[in-house]
């Protein structure tokens, strides 16, 4: 695992895109920060780029780095979580312009899946984690499920948990809205 996180790591500090494991499922994933990575992400996926993608994190006070005002209904929800939660933040700010949405929202989740939670401790940025799979095909719930075009087209293929046969699911996703509205996008 950890020759893997050095490796997928230096591939993310160069603007790479690698494929790895997640806390969900297998993610297509790069520098948060980087616009030029970020573009390619969505050139793999085929995908337009108004569609957002989510960030990872291992931290929940990495927040404050990249949301302007952390509503406090936040860290109830990620403190109570029973299963992995992406919460879709107003006010994104120091992430890559095209991974904001036009409304200045970006989805965080907070990862404590051990190899996920790992890399983005080691990279200290966080990390853009979107399903591994074209635009409008089903998402992987196992490695091989992943397409070879996916696969040919990343720089770096994470190998701890490629014979993992549990079927993932995909997080959970509300919204909380600087009015203090919650909205369940996905349970």
């Amino acid at each position: 695992m950890q020759e893997d996180i050095k490796k997928a790591c230096e591939v993310l500090r160069k603007g790479g895109v690698i494929l790895y494991p997640t806390d969900t499922i297998w993610g297509i994933g790069c520098d948060a920060t980087n616009e030029d990575a970020v573009k390619r992400v969505y050139e793999i996926k085929k995908r337009d780029d108004s569609k957002s993608m989510l960030v990872l994190m291992e931290n929940p006070v990495k927040l404050q780095n990249y949301i302007t005002d952390v509503p406090d209904i936040a860290w109830d929800l990620i403190d109570l979580a029973d299963k992995p939660l992406t919460i879709i933040y107003d006010g994104a700010r120091n992430l890559a312009a095209n991974l904001i949405a036009e409304d200045g929202s970006v989805g965080i989740r907070i990862t404590s899946e051990l190899f996920s939670a790992e890399l983005c401790k080691q990279f200290r940025k966080p990390i853009v984690s979107t399903s591994a799979n074209l635009s409008g095909e089903a998402s992987p719930s196992t490695f091989k499920e992943i397409s070879e075009e996916i696969k040919n087209a990343v720089d770096y293929i994470v190998t701890y948990r490629q014979k993992d046969k549990n079927k993932a699911q995909p997080s959970g996703i509300v919204k909380l809205s600087k009015n203090g509205t919650i909205s369940i996008i996905r349970k």
